[in-house]
């Protein structure tokens, strides 16, 4: 995850883009923090996903065996 400096100056520049006073320089800065935090978040996201077990059970609430579910491999292939 990005450091708390980064984070902090995310939210700074944010503010001065309400006020529109963002120069030429600040508004790059803005973009490529905003660019890194959210690869890290997006690879935050992955890693979660990877540790997610869907476990199936009948109506009884007993286990099913060989179920498959795609739903969190089509949310990670999306992620890329």
């Amino acid at each position: 995850m990005l450091s708390k400096e980064k984070l902090d100056r995310i939210n700074i520049l944010a503010n001065k883009a309400k006020n529109g006073s963002l120069t030429e320089s600040e508004k790059i800065e803005q973009r490529l923090l905003r660019e890194e935090y959210l690869e890290a978040f997006r690879e935050n996201f992955k890693r979660q996903l990877d540790n997610i077990e869907v476990r199936y059970v009948d109506e009884d609430g007993n286990p099913v065996e060989n179920q498959k579910s795609s739903t969190g491999q089509k949310l990670k292939e999306n992620l890329n």
